[in-house]
């Protein structure tokens, strides 16, 4: 490692952040941190224990009623100090990023920018939770409506977008008064522990964000969630594991926010501008190099350009540059771990023994770190397994279309219904298409959907709640209604 990377690594706590202290595990165990484009161990983090997630929790329980007293302006000028700092250490949380998880150092600094941005947003969504004063048909009372925290949290953030994962989920809580355990993936936890840190130099106080990377995460999180005391969950992950801890939290009905799994259609009408299809394409598939539950699954095209869209993206797809995060001038990284690369390689090999053709790629590299080459496929049949299964990797699949019914139909045979990506100069069918789409979020005429100031969010099962946007924050909220008699009734 150069000695700037060894730096970034030296300054990051880690240790669990419990109740504003840095400290080992009760246990003693430690977890491993790798480096994805090489396979090393970058350093050794502290590994929580079920103890140390009840000690996590504790903390978090006796800070809420006064971080729930708090000023709303007060904890706003929080995140904005905390989005300010994240702004002034780009190039460290880049680096720090890119070691952890693989994507190129460009990438991560977009990722620090937008993490940043949910910070500031829920900064200013802070000071404008509000209630309402009403009369009763009858004129009888008065009916007082407040909103309140809705008490201690439970985050669960995933690995391929570990710095903006965990701030729009802390900056909404934080904003609403709410305190939280911070439960990072195992392969990501340095982005996390960072940001902890960002928060105590920004004022946060102690006990309100608690961290607690551990590699025995149904362990530590299925007694907190069964206990009684954890309110909220927020989880960002698969589908699988979010049914699992839907079970665990109906038992105390606790309160749940679900993003999960994705299988995004991006569709290309015949009369789209293939320029901007194109570079839709590119954003929408190979953003994270693919391991993005927003990313485009499913590449149906009007059979009338299906093959110069193909032979375009293939091109454009084969002249991306392959390798470590960190070198300059690389555009694809490597997946987080051998497991995601195999799945990659798995799916195209299953449909490429179905009759799709490779146009570029599908063929894993030798030599050190979990590297797999962009591929666009063709003519790939509806029964291929990646027709049906998120790839969480660089790898296109184009299907050809005749009209618009049969492709919204193909298009929602899906059990997800995260986001959809439509092309077309027809704004009628724009809105037509977008409209019986079953998805959360649309894009038209964009491969990008995400934006702070957006409500993010999927049906079907890609999950529950919204966040971003001004409904983020309803997530940390509940309603509190007060009936006043007025003019002497006590009814």
């Amino acid at each position: 490692m150069s000695t700037t990377e060894t730096t970034v690594l030296t300054d990051v706590p880690q240790q669990l952040f419990i109740a504003g202290q840095w400290q080992d595990a009760e246990s003693g165990r430690t977890l491993a941190v790798d480096n994805p484009a090489t396979g090393e161990i970058l350093c050794e983090i502290a590994d929580a224990s079920p103890a140390d997630g009840r000690l996590a929790l504790d903390a978090a329980v006796a800070a809420q009623p006064g971080w729930a007293a708090t000023a709303p302006r007060e904890r706003s000028e929080i995140l904005r100090r905390a989005y300010e700092i994240i702004l002034d250490r780009t190039e460290e949380l880049a680096l720090l990023m890119t070691l952890e998880m693989g994507k190129p150092l460009a990438e991560a600094r977009g990722e620090v920018r937008y993490a940043a941005e949910f910070f500031r947003w829920f900064s200013e969504e802070a000071v404008r939770i509000d209630g309402g004063l009403s009369t009763t048909p009858d004129g009888a009372n008065r009916i007082l409506v407040m909103r309140q925290p809705v008490g201690p949290c439970m985050l669960i953030t995933p690995w391929n977008f570990p710095l903006a994962m965990g701030t729009r989920k802390i900056g909404p809580a934080v904003a609403a008064g709410c305190t939280m355990v911070l439960k990072p993936a195992p392969q990501t936890p340095l982005s996390s522990l960072a940001l902890a840190g960002i928060l105590t130099e920004a004022g946060l106080p102690p006990g309100v964000l608690n961290v607690v990377p551990t590699s025995d995460a149904a362990g530590v999180v299925e007694p907190l969630l069964r206990g009684g005391q954890i309110r909220k969950l927020s989880f960002t992950g698969s589908t699988q594991v979010g049914r699992i801890l839907l079970a665990q939290c109906a038992d105390t009905v606790v309160r749940t926010s679900m993003e999960l799994g994705g299988n995004a259609p991006f569709i290309v009408f015949e009369d789209a501008d293939l320029d901007a299809a194109l570079d839709g394409a590119m954003v929408a598939k190979m953003r994270n190099m693919g391991e993005a539950c927003t990313a485009a699954n499913r590449m149906f095209v009007h059979r009338s350009v299906a093959g110069e869209f193909a032979g375009r993206l293939a091109e454009r797809m084969g002249a991306l540059s392959v390798g470590p995060g960190t070198e300059p001038g690389t555009d694809v990284g490597p997946l987080i771990d051998a497991t995601g690369r195999g799945k990659a390689d798995a799916l195209v090999h299953d449909a490429v023994r179905r009759g799709a053709k490779v146009l570029v790629g599908g063929e894993t590299p030798d030599g050190p770190g979990h590297f797999y080459p962009p591929t666009v496929l063709t003519d790939v049949r509806a029964d291929s397994e990646l027709m049906r299964t998120e790839i969480f990797g660089p790898v296109a699949a184009i299907i050809p279309f005749d009209d618009e019914d049969e492709v919204l139909a193909a298009a929602n045979d899906t059990e997800w219904g995260l986001v959809g990506y439509l092309f077309t100069r027809d704004l009628d069918r724009a809105l037509r298409v977008g409209e019986r789409l079953e998805t959360g979020m649309v894009g038209v005429n964009t491969g990008l959907v995400s934006n702070p100031a957006a409500p993010f969010g999927g049906v079907k099962q890609s999950g529950l709640g919204r966040e971003g946007g001004r409904v983020g924050i309803e997530e940390f909220l509940e309603y509190k209604y007060l009936a006043i008699p007025y003019g002497g009734s006590r009814g």
